[in-house]
């Protein structure tokens, strides 16, 4: 170990700044944060500099480095672009035994910075001992994604009890108290946003004097988004990662499954038209009995939970047992397949509205509006209307719809695997028919598909 990692207490305490640039200015803001009294010498300041402090926050000597400038600090940076100031500034701090930082030169350094997920109180530094800057911030931006922002809020919570948790137990049994909090419901409860309702939950546990959590678990519904896991939203990631039993559905991408934590049990609880695995029924029914023993049960749909997901039946029964949940929502099918198409829902010269719809056939018909879907100056997104795809058109047309009303099919969108296929209302039938489409497809109808040529960007 190159450096030892320390976290070193500069409230109100005497900082130098030595530059005024715009790497001064960012080492400054840093410090600022740590609520240091910084004193920047540069015979010029930044902007940003020179606003703090005509704001008081901190103080300017409008000259050249000299040693008396050393004079009772704490720590000592130096970020100009004159080396052999920096390296004065080193040996003279490093003399007196000052904590002193040249940037982007740890050769003269007695500490360096490292990079900071900051979740006050919490906090996470990484650092390459300054081999390189730029992995060591690769590598916080990955943590940053992980770990929520409301983890200090955790911490706050957390240490708001630990007087009164002291009290109640011995220190092993509140190393599994605490663990217990931090990876259950109550934990949950908080980052959700809900802290009277984490506190009172805690004061009941306290009150019972056991150190063991509910034993009813919770439900994680969750959108999976449209493929790509890039799109997945930070929430979504860390529930997935930390789900006892996962139920997916037949959208899901196997690249977003394989982000769910590797100790998951995996139930496959997906649809097809004509072939459903597990009955919705039974999958509500799975949904309680999984959590009331104890399970966190991650469930994963493609797209969003609230749009043709049947999120809102799922949660209605979890309500009705009184099984706590939370629902994140994910980027749904047709926003990703209108972007990642380059074929935009709205436009001001195409589209003044959109309306989404599923193409269930049943009997080989479809009980929709067609008079309000055939509305000109409107786009229309189908869900599942592959198979129904000559009826949609067919009926479109014949409730006044042009026939050369542009029209698209996208299977497989933000994936590697993506393919646009463009018609009209008149010929798209024919087109797909040729094709080797599976049912992972959204259908695109409007004047707005025919942007797609010019604003198309993912494909190439």
């Amino acid at each position: 170990m190159n450096f030892l990692p320390i976290f070193l207490n500069i409230r109100e305490q005497s900082c130098l700044v030595v530059g005024g640039g715009t790497t001064a200015t960012r080492k400054t803001e840093l410090l600022l944060r740590a609520h240091a009294k910084i004193i920047v010498v540069a015979p010029q300041l930044s902007p940003k500099l020179t606003q703090w402090t005509k704001e008081g926050r901190i103080t300017h000597r409008a000259d050249t480095f000299a040693p008396t400038d050393l004079q009772h600090c704490r720590l000592v940076i130096a970020a100009t672009n004159n080396q052999t100031v920096n390296e004065q500034v080193s040996i003279l701090a490093q003399a007196q035994d000052t904590p002193v930082n040249v940037v982007d030169q740890p050769q003269l350094c007695s500490f360096i910075m490292p990079s900071i997920i900051d979740r006050s109180p919490v906090q996470i530094a990484v650092s390459t001992g300054g081999a390189s800057p730029v992995l060591a911030r690769l590598l916080r931006a990955h943590l940053e994604s992980m770990i929520p922002a409301a983890y200090g809020k955790l911490a706050d919570f957390v240490a708001s009890f630990r007087d009164k948790v002291k009290e109640q137990f011995s220190f092993n049994e509140r190393r599994r108290f605490w663990e217990s909090v931090l990876q259950g419901p109550i934990s949950e409860m908080l980052l959700a946003g809900h802290t009277q309702e984490a506190t009172n939950a805690l004061n009941t546990f306290l009150d019972k004097k056991s150190a063991s959590v509910q034993t009813v678990g919770e439900v994680y519904l969750v959108g999976g988004g449209p493929g790509d896991p890039d799109l997945l939203t930070f929430r979504a990631l860390r529930l997935m990662q930390q789900a006892d039993v996962v139920l997916y559905d037949r959208l899901v991408s196997q690249e977003v499954l394989a982000l769910v934590r590797l100790e998951a049990e995996r139930i496959y609880v997906g649809k097809a038209p004509t072939n459903h695995v597990v009955p919705q029924g039974e999958i509500n029914q799975l949904l309680i009995d999984l959590a009331k023993k104890g399970k966190r049960v991650l469930r994963l749909k493609g797209g969003d939970p609230f749009l043709f997901g049947r999120g809102g039946e799922e949660i209605e029964t979890l309500m009705e047992k009184g099984i706590p949940f939370q629902v994140v929502p994910g980027i749904t099918a047709a926003i990703a397949t209108s972007a990642y198409a380059g074929i935009p829902l709205t436009h001001r010269e195409h589209a003044q509205s959109c309306i989404f719809v599923t193409g269930h056939l049943k009997d080989d018909s479809m009980d929709l509006n067609w008079d309000s879907l055939a509305h000109p100056n409107q786009t229309v997104v189908i869900y599942m209307g592959l198979r129904g795809l000559p009826v949609i058109c067919r009926e479109l047309i014949k409730h006044g719809m042009p026939t050369d009303k542009p029209a698209a099919l996208v299977q497989k969108a933000t994936t590697s695997d993506q393919r646009v296929l463009i018609g009209t209302l008149n010929t798209l039938p024919g087109i797909v028919e040729k094709a080797d489409i599976n049912l992972s497809s959204i259908i695109i109808i409007g004047d707005v598909v025919s942007l797609h040529e010019k604003l198309a960007w993912f494909n190439s």
